[in-house]
């Protein structure tokens, strides 16, 4: 196949539709990690899972979904990016319909399993070819804000889509509600994506692909197992030994073939390593703020599913001004730490809220300052995370580093919901222990007990979140965007800067 020059995408009025549908899938992907969590006790009941079983109806997503990625982002450079992007929409479309028609247990974790697989597919794809289109400083500068936005936004959608269908309509509808959604951004996709794909011929690092794909299980599989049994229990301790001895002699094997499944120049850069990592702690934090928000909201206020849902818009606004405004603005001008450290302290300060929380506390002093904090920092730091992971690379990597990136975000939100999750479990039994006498005579004494290791998780969430942010302070040490400045000289002397690419052009890639 030849290689040649590709459209200027300045020049390609379709550059924002294809955004559109490209933006489309990614809110479908986040959307479907959380949109049934509200569902969960209805299809339970539905369908007679047991208690011990139901976890499996979201770690069967996010399992496929963290192991399979960084296959999913090579596969799409060798064979296609567009035509990756379209087969996983329309794999997505099939399992979730599949999913919402499930008749048993063993259906909807089958259907589950295969949304995860084709999600790792598709996600890689949609952010590289995110990537390859938009080039020119000021406007990947602006759809990567787009993109920061619907990433951080689509959690709390989800889980108010859930409530609405779910209490409307039936649990069933939180899986049918992608099939629409995957075909129309497939047909349009379809219609304005071009094709890029990597220009040599494909040879796959099979052994690379089992190391890290078996790893990647493990460590999902072993925080799942955290969750349910503890930190100390044997299966969760040795799954995430494995998974970690497994991840590590991916990485030596990694360093010496000749084609890597993930080059190590991706993560060894230091300012894509402080993406990465600010990517998974961001989403630590979210993740995190919507499971102790849905608990506490439905479990000590006692709010409706819908009503929950309708608590997370404000976070979603926020977002949308953060990311959409302020960092789409900033995010060409700055260096990317002076965007994503403060927008780390302010995630960290929503968490540390919930210690301002009590049981009787109102939603405006409580939970809608929590989350307008989440929100204006999740809003800070995903655009610039997502930017920096996929800038600079080789297009012929670009799906295998915007893998790397959605790995960091999966692995960091499995993680951090078990870690959290456990944290916050075991202070609400502390709690009613030391409190036992008491039980008696005080009938709220549950729901403090619930809030304690609410606050309690929140503060390690916060902790967590803080140290990311030290260690992004001194890692990521990129300067302000030198393109930048250098096309706008260019631009004012009438010229292009010595050695600099024509304003908007992209470098060579294979187009079909």
């Amino acid at each position: 196949m030849a290689t040649t020059k590709p459209r200027d995408p300045a020049a390609d009025p379709r550059r924002w539709a294809a955004l559109f549908f490209i933006g489309l899938a990614q809110l479908m992907i986040v959307l479907d990690g959380t949109v049934v969590n509200i569902a969960l006790p209805t299809l339970q009941r539905d369908l007679g899972i047991s208690d011990g079983d139901r976890q499996w109806v979201i770690t069967g997503y996010t399992l496929a979904f963290g192991s399979l990625l960084l296959l999913g982002g090579r596969i799409a450079d060798y064979t296609g990016r567009k035509r990756a992007f379209l087969i996983g929409l329309l794999g997505f479309a099939a399992a979730s319909a599949l999913g919402g028609a499930a008749g048993s247990f063993e259906m909807l974790l089958a259907a589950r399993a295969l949304q995860g697989g084709f999600a790792a597919l598709l996600g890689p794809s949609a952010l590289s070819l995110l990537t390859v289109t938009f080039t020119h400083p000021k406007e990947r500068a602006k759809a990567f804000g787009i993109w920061g936005a619907i990433t951080a936004m689509a959690g709390a959608i989800g889980l108010l889509a859930g409530g609405a269908l779910t209490e409307y309509l039936n649990w069933r509808w939180c899986l049918y509600i992608s099939v629409p959604i995957a075909l129309i951004a497939a047909v349009g996709g379809y219609g304005v994506l071009a094709e890029s794909r990597r220009q040599e011929r494909a040879r796959f690092d099979v052994f690379g692909v089992l190391l890290v794909t078996s790893g990647l299980v493990a460590i999902v599989y072993g925080t799942s197992r955290a969750e349910a049994d503890g930190w100390g229990a044997a299966p969760a301790v040795g799954l995430l030994g494995v998974g970690a001895v497994l991840l590590v002699a991916f990485a030596v094997v990694e360093s010496r073939v000749p084609q890597p499944l993930l080059p190590m120049r991706l993560i060894a850069d230091r300012t894509r390593g402080g993406a990465y990592l600010a990517a998974g702690l961001a989403i630590l934090g979210m993740f995190g703020a919507f499971l102790f928000m849905t608990y506490y909201l439905q479990g000590i206020k006692g709010y409706s599913p819908i009503r929950t849902g309708v608590a997370f818009l404000p976070m979603t606004v926020a977002v949308l001004l953060s990311a959409g405004g302020l960092a789409t603005r900033l995010l060409p001008k700055v260096a990317p730490r002076v965007l994503i450290v403060p927008g780390m302290l302010l995630a960290a300060s929503g968490m540390l809220w919930f210690l301002t929380i009590d049981t009787d506390t109102s939603y405006a002093q409580g939970v809608l300052v929590a989350g307008l904090l989440l929100g204006l920092g999740a809003g800070l730091v995903m655009p610039v995370a997502f930017n920096h992971a996929t800038h600079g690379v080789d297009p012929g990597d670009a799906g295998v580093a915007s893998a790397s990136v959605n790995t960091a975000q999966q692995v960091g939100s499995s993680i951090g919901t078990a870690l959290l999750n456990t944290i916050a479990t075991s202070a609400t039994a502390d709690y009613l222990t030391s409190h036992a006498g008491r039980a008696e005579h005080d009938p709220l004494l549950s729901r403090r007990a619930a809030l304690e290791g609410f606050e309690t998780a929140s503060t390690w969430a916060a902790g967590i979140i803080l140290v990311g942010a030290l260690i992004v302070t001194v890692l990521m040490n990129a300067p302000r965007p030198e393109s930048a400045a250098a096309a706008d000289r260019g631009d004012a002397r009438g010229t292009e800067p010595e050695g600099a690419e024509p304003e908007g052009a992209e470098p060579e890639f294979s187009q079909s």
